[in-house]
């Protein structure tokens, strides 16, 4: 006979769907949700997810679909639950409660779609920028609504077809709008934060990004230097394609190019498609203010001195700070490699365990060239050991091969937190490098549930080395300097950006190599 699966403690348990039909929500509500379910005693693993296909196959390959799972359609929620008998009832009633109930004063909006149409059509006259954050398929028919009114839009959802996204933007910007995504995961608009942003001082640096976390890490450095931002506009992960043209970063750029508030523009992106690089890069030349290019991994030449060509986010953010202050700014020493080098025996691998997609993209970029190609994935099924490569490694943990049947690893470190235990258990792992992104949406403490293995792994003669960073300002709710203080207090080496970690990473990685 098989035996009945069980938790982690031991008890037998099952796995349970209870689907909401018509029912859509706010996906930071739902990942905020799942979190809180997947931290209750005897629940294995919890996730809400709407009825699509995609999401179902998803919810499958974690092991968490049922038959009534099956049976919802795009427009139904599915809340799926695996742990103990009394512990899963427990949590979906909890899931119920918390989706029916009235949001908490710091919780996103979690209504359906259905009164969103409605308070947007109620919405007072003034009303010029609608957040929208539905399932992918109805988020263009929502964000044309507000377009038609004669409102800016901030397109959290993903997942929105292209040729939708661009039609939009085709639209916004004959009407002289601003269409924000689809997927643009951060923006602040007058000092309003949308979406996972950070408590930043106001400033006269305004900055445009077709990457989340980027946007996150500029704006968050500009503070700590001492610098501000005036708006923060995402523009979504496809805007720089060929087919949308940089349609939405071009509007952006003449928005701020004309607000007299804004006095530097910081532009970041993963490569751009080279005809829409060329034609950024002009409008840029074009423009009276100072600007900064942050293209992560392109070549690129400044069109103009006014334009100044940054490699790595902190290069950005050093740039832009010294334009805005008329000094240049001085970034926190990085600690020295050598000493950190001693002691490693035959470890010599690094592991990159990445919340931020743009972030492990970067590492990726900056450390390819001096340690030799990366391994950019790794076997991962929930609730098992993940395996490590015998290569060096960075992962995005917010990509979806990990994040099936879990909230992103910014709200919920269950995931990360695997990782790192397989990593600092792996004898071939020499430097972990770690990013705790902190802010509005973000995780109430980041840090807490991986300090322990950090300890762990930091307490043993030879361990390796645990280099972490966090991005955020002292303002935001966790804090950055108590979470820098529990890093550091858990025996991590603590530095000031993404870039930083990447380049002592790769000192520690070169010293290694020369005493072999």
């Amino acid at each position: 006979m098989t035996p009945m699966p069980r938790t982690r403690e031991g008890g037998v348990m099952g796995t349970r769907n209870v689907v909401h039909k018509n029912a859509y929500f706010d996906s930071v509500a739902l990942m905020r949700v799942a979190a809180q379910l997947n931290d209750q005693d005897g629940v294995d693993a919890a996730s809400l997810m709407m009825g699509t296909d995609a999401n179902r196959d998803l919810l499958e390959d974690a092991g968490l679909l049922t038959d009534d799972g099956t049976l919802a359609g795009p427009n139904d929620l599915i809340v799926a639950v695996r742990g103990e008998d009394a512990a899963a009832d427990a949590a979906l009633e909890a899931a119920s409660s918390a989706l029916n109930g009235p949001p908490a004063a710091d919780a996103p909006h979690t209504d359906s779609a259905a009164p969103a149409v409605r308070r947007l059509a109620a919405a007072p006259p003034d009303t010029n920028l609608a957040l929208i954050s539905t399932p992918g398929r109805y988020a263009a028919a929502e964000a044309l609504k507000a377009l038609n009114r004669g409102m800016h839009a901030f397109i959290f959802s993903d997942n929105v077809p292209l040729d939708q996204e661009i039609t939009l933007k085709q639209l916004a910007t004959e009407r002289g709008l601003l269409v924000m995504g689809p997927d643009c995961g951060t923006a602040i608009i007058n000092g309003h934060p949308l979406g996972f942003a950070n408590a930043v001082r106001p400033g006269d640096v305004g900055l445009i990004g077709a990457s989340g976390t980027g946007l996150q890490q500029v704006s968050s450095l500009l503070h700590t230097l001492g610098a501000g931002v005036s708006q923060a506009i995402g523009v979504g992960s496809h805007d720089l394609s060929s087919e949308v043209g940089g349609l939405s970063m071009l509007s952006a750029f003449d928005a701020l190019d004309a607000d007299p508030a804004t006095a530097v523009i910081v532009l970041l992106s993963k490569p751009p498609a080279a005809a829409v690089a060329e034609a950024v890069l002009e409008r840029a030349a074009r423009s009276q203010k100072r600007v900064v290019v942050n293209f992560l991994g392109a070549t690129v030449q400044a069109p103009r001195p006014s334009v100044v060509v940054a490699a790595t986010l902190r290069e950005a953010a050093l740039a832009a700070a010294e334009l805005s202050l008329g000094t240049r700014a001085r970034p926190e020493p990085a600690p020295e490699a050598a000493g950190l080098a001693d002691g490693m025996g035959a470890r010599n691998l690094l592991r990159g365990l990445y919340a931020g997609g743009t972030f492990a993209y970067e590492a990726a970029v900056l450390l390819e060239p001096q340690i030799g190609e990366l391994t950019k994935t790794a076997g991962y099924a929930p609730g098992v050991t993940p395996e490590l490569p015998a290569e060096h490694t960075v992962l995005d943990l917010g990509d979806d091969q990990f994040t099936a049947g879990r909230p992103h690893p910014m709200i919920d470190p269950s995931t990360r937190v695997e990782f790192l235990r397989a990593a600092v258990a792996d004898p071939r792992t020499a430097v972990v490098i770690l990013d705790i992104v902190i802010g509005h949406g973000a995780a109430d403490d980041p840090v807490g549930p991986l300090a322990p293995v950090i300890a762990e792994a930091t307490a043993a003669s030879g361990g390796p080395i645990v280099i972490a960073y966090v991005v955020g300002t002292s303002a935001d709710p966790q804090n950055m300097a108590a979470q820098s203080d529990a890093l550091r207090q858990a025996g991590a080496v603590v530095v000031d950006s993404s870039t930083t970690a990447v380049e002592v990473a790769a000192d520690i990685l070169t010293k290694i190599g020369e005493t072999r």
